[in-house]
């Protein structure tokens, strides 16, 4: 496994529509298993193939409940895969969440979303699974798949929001 560099913000590669996952392989296991070593890194709790230089249909995610712990009082990991992930349908129902992302760091902005989704992908293992979601799951889910379509949480934002929070990151970035 390896940790590997997440593309940031305002990187064209970030706009790329990621292509689908044909058949899940050991290559696609070892590079899921880095995504989720690079995303714990980080830390995060979702992250894209797209956000690696990979432009796949490829999400893995970890919401890390914190009142979740083991004996040694670690978080209890639940990590999830989705290839090829669909949303099948929305609830008209909407919320807002105070989203981030690895790739606009340290930047943190109100979406709207929709409440739940019903969606549909494949495991690592290559079972198919459908699902209706709700809360942070599917707010993260739907975060994760905009990036499979090009698409950033701060493109939710009006023009001036997200052009203060970009010109942000590239000053935190210039800082070092």
């Amino acid at each position: 496994m390896a940790i590997l560099p997440i593309i940031e913000a305002p990187d064209p590669f970030l706009r790329t529509i990621s292509k689908p996952v044909g058949e899940v392989t050991d290559a696609t296991r070892a590079l899921i298993a880095d995504m989720f070593e690079t995303m714990y890194d980080a830390p995060g709790i979702g992250l894209a193939a797209v956000q690696i230089g990979v432009a796949e249909r490829l999400i893995v995610m970890d919401l890390q409940e914190k009142d979740e712990e083991d004996e040694e009082g670690e978080r209890i990991r639940t990590p999830r895969t989705f290839i090829n992930p669909e949303i099948l349908e929305e609830s008209e129902e909407t919320g807002f969440y105070n989203e981030g992302c690895l790739s606009v760091p340290e930047q943190y902005a109100e979406v709207e979303r929709p409440l739940t989704v019903k969606a549909r992908w494949t495991d690592e293992h290559g079972a198919a699974h459908e699902e209706v979601l709700d809360g942070l799951l599917s707010t993260c889910l739907q975060h994760e798949m905009d990036h499979l379509e090009g698409i950033l949480f701060v493109d939710h934002l009006s023009k001036l929001k997200r052009d203060m929070l970009l010109k942000k990151v590239v000053k935190l970035r210039r800082m070092g």
